[in-house]
């Protein structure tokens, strides 16, 4: 069973591919989403003991009466569902998931990139529907989210017990309507309407301070064009003489693992572990390599900035750069989203399973943990209300390259 090397985080709209989030929820680590059922295994498990389930079914069958004059009882097929529904989420993973037929199509108009949104991450974290990130130039953005801020509603309706799927699927909707979201920020409620739109990230930017001779690369997602892209601007980076380097991945919530293996191969030897996918044994692990591009001029100092919006393919990169010691990490915790669906067509619908996890080179499991970078700098005291005026991660990843310390 091969799953979606594809850390998914969240997506509300935006449309790159599986996981590119501009809005909304699929967010990750993407280098393939197998559809895997013909052939799966049918026979009933004669360990188990289903007769509660029966009685329970033959009990609602029987008893249960119509209160309300627009309600209709349940297709059998439906209670089919719904009973799947409940063997997923008694594993108690918000990744593993069923869709019946109609989530499944809108799950799949997710993967295609074919719908508008608003422009943010979004994941489950501590049992509370979070911000991952806003992306830049989005309408979230414009309307003053921030990453870490918990939605406690959506038009009006509590997101308690809510999928992240079924969160994307009420957030995300046509260019030019609006969304109501009831965010909660340091503990105070804060309604917030933001108008979706459809999503045009910019990928990279980068530049040379002449003043302090270090260059930035700043990558903003890792869609299937962003190794390309980052390509570019290292040879950018190269012909401008500079040998100190800083990536910013605050606030990138992941996308193509093929593009985050493919921008650490520039900074690590051929066949260097990039990370692990863990399939807890129940099948071979596999370990993504360097592609050994390894090309940083000699005696390039490199400074990674990460923080809580940094998710999937960006902790991978972090990670794997940390752990071969190829550069140093600064800023916050990164998110924690480490962790490989694969996709199950069921009679209409989709079973989406978490079979494997991310390990960094060292050993470090990503899911629920994140990255711990090797300088913490915030970004900003706890409570702000407003941005500083000097970006202090990137002014300490400008010190650390220019003293060394």
């Amino acid at each position: 069973m091969r799953g979606v090397s594809f850390a998914l985080v969240a997506v509300v709209a935006f449309g790159a591919g599986l996981s590119m989030g501009a809005g909304g929820s699929v967010a990750a680590v993407v280098t393939h989403l197998p559809l895997l059922g013909d052939g799966l295994d049918a026979t009933p498990d004669q360990s188990v003991d289903l007769a509660d389930f029966w009685k329970a079914w033959n009990a609602l069958q029987a008893n249960y009466v119509i209160t309300h004059a627009s309600s209709t009882l349940p297709s059998a097929k439906d209670r089919v569902y719904g009973a799947i529904s409940g063997l997923a989420s008694s594993y108690g993973d918000p990744y593993t998931v069923f869709f019946p037929p109609t989530e499944a199509k809108a799950f799949a108009d997710n993967i295609s990139g074919s719908f508008a949104g608003v422009g943010m991450e979004i994941d489950i974290k501590n049992n509370v529907l979070t911000v991952i990130a806003p992306l830049k130039g989005t309408p979230a953005q414009a309307a003053g989210i921030k990453a870490g801020d918990q939605i406690a509603a959506i038009n009006g309706k509590t997101t308690e017990g809510l999928s992240i799927d079924a969160a994307v699927s009420a957030i995300r909707g046509p260019v030019g309507t609006t969304v109501d979201l009831t965010l909660i920020r340091d503990g105070k409620p804060l309604d917030i309407k933001v108008t979706r739109a459809t999503i045009q990230v910019p990928e990279t930017d980068d530049g040379l301070d002449a003043k302090t001779g270090v260059y930035h690369i700043a990558l903003y997602e890792f869609t299937s064009n962003s190794a390309s892209l980052f390509d570019q601007a290292f040879a950018r980076f190269k012909a401008s003489g500079s040998k100190k380097l800083i990536i910013d991945l605050r606030g990138n919530p992941g996308g193509y693992l093929d593009a985050a293996v493919d921008v650490a191969s520039h900074f690590l030897p051929k066949g260097a572990t990039v990370v692990t996918e863990d399939f807890g044994g129940k099948e071979p692990n596999i370990v993504h390599t360097s592609l050994g591009y390894d090309d940083a001029p000699a005696g390039t100092k490199i400074a990674v900035l990460i923080d809580g919006g940094s998710a999937s393919a960006s902790e991978i990169l972090a990670g794997a750069l940390q752990d071969n010691h190829a550069a140093t990490l600064i800023g916050t915790q990164s998110f924690g989203k480490g962790s490989v669906q694969t996709l199950i067509p069921l009679d209409g619908g989709s079973l989406k399973v978490t079979v494997a996890r991310w390990v960094t080179p060292d050993g470090h499991w990503i899911m629920g943990n994140g990255i711990t970078p090797d300088i913490v700098v915030a970004y900003a005291p706890k409570g702000a209300t407003e941005a500083p005026k000097i970006d202090p991660q990137m002014a300490r990843a400008v010190e650390f390259l220019t003293t060394g310390k």
